[in-house]
């Protein structure tokens, strides 16, 4: 099987494929590699096409007129970020930066639709992609207007934990990154973070994140109403 095939098999948005599809877009794929910091494509540009994260994460952020970072998103491999425009015509809705080393396969517009009219079956999984990041955005509008910052901050780890499917997850956004999310300043996203370390709730290693009393962290998150 062609590493190419492989890869796509691996990424949510083509589970259910066939391996012809898979090939079909594979075929069209192009490998792109990315430093560290490294942007893929800014707000506000033309979509040229899907890309598809399969080694490393990217950073899904708006930039206020000011030049303040708000992120939206962090997506690990394997993973895809840019479907919303190809659909709706418009440009990048959002920036996306790659956090640390990054390896993509990129897909242009052209080709893609090529390939949708062939297999409309690629089509329907995009589109339930799209649904499931416009679920999530909503989820970051209430994570941003509702509760204090250590119940929003509380909210935020333990969602984490369950996109990980466990305890103990990879965790590399640093403390500006989290009060950009959060909608606050890097100082009191650390005097929480040390609370909750100290409190026994969470521990840190490197770019680690242990939750060690889920009950604890979650009556953090309760909102009072």
């Amino acid at each position: 099987m062609h590493p190419k095939i492989r890869l796509l098999q691996q990424i949510a948005l083509f589970a259910g494929l066939t391996e012809t599809e898979v090939q079909a877009l594979a075929q069209r794929a192009v490998e792109r590699r990315f430093a560290s910091d490294e942007v893929l494509f800014w707000e506000g540009e033309p979509c040229a096409g899907i890309f598809l994260i399969v080694e490393g994460s990217v950073k899904i952020f708006k930039t206020s007129p000011g030049g303040r970072e708000m992120m939206l998103a962090l997506e690990t491999a394997p993973a895809t970020v840019a479907e919303l425009p190809l659909f709706d015509g418009g440009p990048y809705p959002a920036s996306v930066r790659a956090v640390g080393p990054l390896t993509a396969l990129f897909v242009n517009k052209a080709d893609f639709y090529q390939v949708c009219r062939q297999y409309p079956d690629v089509a329907l999984k995009v589109l339930a992609v799209v649904g499931r990041r416009l679920r999530h955005l909503v989820g970051v509008v209430e994570s941003m207007t509702f509760g204090s910052v250590t119940q929003r901050l509380a909210r935020l780890l333990l969602d984490a934990s369950r996109q990980a499917a466990s305890d103990e997850f990879e965790f590399p956004l640093t403390h500006q990154e989290l009060a950009s999310r959060l909608g606050t300043v890097r100082e009191v996203v650390s005097r929480n973070l040390a609370r909750f370390r100290a409190e026994g709730l969470i521990r840190m290693e490197e770019r680690r994140l242990h939750i060690e009393n889920r009950a604890g962290l979650e009556r953090e998150s309760e909102t009072q109403g």
